[in-house]
């Protein structure tokens, strides 16, 4: 059998075709798509585990790269597990601005609020275990920590803002009760087995809302 001797089967750290035929060479324009990919794969491999117990291998072999380019592009896991959160976080962002440019009034803030946190992209499984270990991660590594209270402190102005005209001087109490239910609500939902349940996660947080302003939130 004859080999085409224009393809090397060395295998190498980057630049070569291995044996599976996958080519590890970091291409022009390849670079987001593949950090995207990447990033991907590492929220579901962390939800999929439970914990942040996973390796790059794991994390590339999802991707479809080899843990080669994991490392060329991220340098370490815990780079890798920081893009992650980052971008989970960045799409909440989004989802909440979204939702609170077409809010109006501080009743219709607070209810996008809720349903961006509850959202479907947020509020899915393998997200809700990625936010768990995101908390995990923050007892050990500073930016993770620093990335979370960057993310309470958005929350907790948010939702101050959308009280003052209903609440006045507890808007500050009332905002701190309903970030900790908000958190609170992704953490019990670990335990539960089928996907999330929204509709059930924002009417828990209405009820809390409601009890606190002594009357329904329109």
């Amino acid at each position: 059998m004859l080999i085409d001797e224009s393809i090397d089967f060395t295998l190498t750290r980057f630049g070569k075709t291995n044996l599976r035929g996958r080519t590890d060479m970091p291409k022009l324009g390849m670079e987001p798509i593949r950090k995207a990919a990447l990033v991907k794969a590492t929220i579901t491999e962390i939800g999929r585990v439970g914990s942040l117990d996973v390796t790059v291998s794991q994390i590339a072999k999802r991707a479809g790269m080899s843990s080669a380019l994991a490392h060329h592009y991220f340098g370490s896991k815990d780079e890798i597990f920081l893009a992650a959160m980052r971008h989970v976080l960045t799409l909440y962002g989004a989802e909440v601005r979204g939702a609170l440019s077409l809010a109006e009034g501080p009743e219709a803030r607070l209810r996008g609020i809720l349903t961006a946190s509850f959202s479907a992209g947020n509020f899915r499984r393998e997200v809700v275990g990625a936010w768990l270990n995101f908390y995990v991660l923050a007892q050990t590594v500073p930016e993770a920590k620093r990335l979370l209270a960057v993310y309470q402190r958005r929350l907790r102005s948010n939702l101050v803002f959308a009280l003052k005209p209903l609440a006045s001087d507890r808007a500050a109490e009332i905002a701190e009760g309903l970030g900790a239910l908000i958190d609170g609500l992704y953490l019990r939902e670990v335990l539960k087995s089928g996907p999330p349940d929204a509709s059930a996660a924002i009417a828990t947080a209405l009820q809390y809302l409601n009890a606190q302003l002594k009357g329904p939130v329109a």
